[in-house]
């Protein structure tokens, strides 16, 4: 289904730019395209989208946390530090 939506918009646009069929054409186009894209269906999807983008953007920052915090444990020692003359930690 987005491919065929990317799609669509993708014709809508190419015809737009490259169309030399005047001002009265492209109102009709620059108009429907504008039911198109308000309408109930289409921005159902959107806010689907929209949602998924979010919810992967919060799983992205985590895991970027997530792996700094790894970072500074290894490279730190997670402040245990460990004696050199007895081997045991402090």
């Amino acid at each position: 289904m987005r491919g065929k939506l990317i799609f669509v918009a993708g014709a809508a646009l190419g015809f737009v730019l490259g169309a030399r069929a005047g001002r009265d054409r492209y109102d009709q186009i620059a108009e429907k395209s504008s039911k198109l894209w308000h309408s109930r269906a289409v921005q159902r999807q959107v806010v689907k989208a929209e949602d998924f983008a979010g919810a992967k953007t919060a799983d992205a920052v985590d895991a970027a946390v997530d792996g700094v915090k790894f970072v500074v444990v290894k490279a730190f020692g997670g402040g245990k530090k460990k004696s050199t003359r007895t081997g045991t930690t402090r």
